[in-house]
């Protein structure tokens, strides 16, 4: 007969079905006294080696998929697919191996290990799981006091024996406008005293202040007192109005709150140590300023700056 007509002749209804090329069913009956023979898993692509006997220790999906209560698929080569992914089955293993797991590092990949436990019906990884999420949510929360009177205020810092950053903010309606990045740079200066609260919760007290007249000023205090303050605001003179501007110095609060760490512990550090993390002089286009005089000991001078305190236009030579 010749290679055309060598065709394979049509199936009647009574011959058995044809077998997928790629996978076929088979069925594990009776996983008892088999508990050393190795399973070779397939989950998502990655492969795992284990045994019957950890696969069936616990009471979970992968014991009913196991001990024949439910069907199993392999592929061609034997390897059982499991339709999940392979990223965290490691841990499963483990956890069915040794009773307990070593959970991992980082919010989301413990979020996907919950999912595939709850998948696998492993109830005691669960609440591993979601106790140490609890737990990371609660670490994670720090309180920020808000001050409502001066003597709150006192009381709160004199009673801190960590040192402490205030952040100032007050946007009302001033009698001045606002130039049209203030309010981003207003925002941009809430954002970094939220993040630096975070950052630093448990060595800094963080606290807020909605009170005075100022619209965004930093303090820093060290040991109960005053260490600097940077000012936001300016007054800036355009043509025929005064405006109000807000600035975000996020270097010089980045610096100014590391220098309040030096204050952590109860002798007050060196003078030594005060100059090499004390400007020498101020930034361009500020203006700075001590309380006290020069023959005052370093530790007890005030750093205060006030950014472009007052900038005009109207000023400026005509060509220029």
């Amino acid at each position: 007969m010749s290679g055309a007509g060598a065709l394979h002749a049509p199936t009647s209804l009574d011959d058995p079905p044809l077998a997928c090329p790629k996978t076929k069913t088979c069925t594990y009956r009776s996983a008892v006294g088999l508990g050393n023979k190795y399973v070779r898993l397939n989950v998502g692509g990655t492969l795992f080696y284990t045994t019957l006997q950890v696969l069936t220790r616990q009471e979970s999906m992968l014991k009913a998929m196991f001990s024949g209560q439910q069907e199993v698929f392999t592929d061609r080569e034997g390897w059982i697919l499991i339709d999940r992914s392979g990223k965290h089955f490691g841990s499963i293993l483990g956890y069915l191996r040794e009773g307990t797991a070593t959970l991992p590092k980082g919010h989301q990949a413990v979020l996907e290990l919950l999912a595939e436990a709850k998948f696998y019906l492993l109830q005691d990884l669960v609440e591993l799981c979601q106790n140490s999420l609890q737990e990371n949510e609660e670490q994670a929360q720090c309180v920020i006091p808000v001050i409502t009177s001066v003597k709150e205020e006192e009381r709160l810092i004199e009673a801190c024996t960590k040192p402490v950053v205030k952040l100032v903010y007050n946007r009302s309606n001033n009698k001045y406008s606002y130039t049209s990045n203030s309010d981003d740079n207003l925002l941009k200066n809430i954002e970094l005293f939220d993040r630096l609260s975070m950052r630093y919760n448990g060595r800094i007290l963080f606290i807020k202040d909605v009170i005075g007249d100022e619209i965004c000023c930093w303090s820093f205090y060290g040991q109960s007192r005053k260490l600097a303050e940077v000012c936001c605001t300016s007054i800036l003179y355009a043509t025929e109005k005064k405006q109000t501007k807000v600035e975000f110095p996020d270097a010089r609060i980045y610096e100014e709150t590391l220098n309040t760490l030096l204050y952590e512990t109860a002798p007050a550090p060196d003078h030594t140590l005060l100059e090499a993390t004390r400007r020498s002089h101020a930034p361009c286009g500020s203006q700075s300023e001590e309380d006290d005089g020069p023959g005052v000991e370093l530790r007890e001078r005030v750093r205060r700056t006030h950014v472009k305190r007052y900038s005009t236009y109207d000023d400026r030579p005509l060509g220029h």
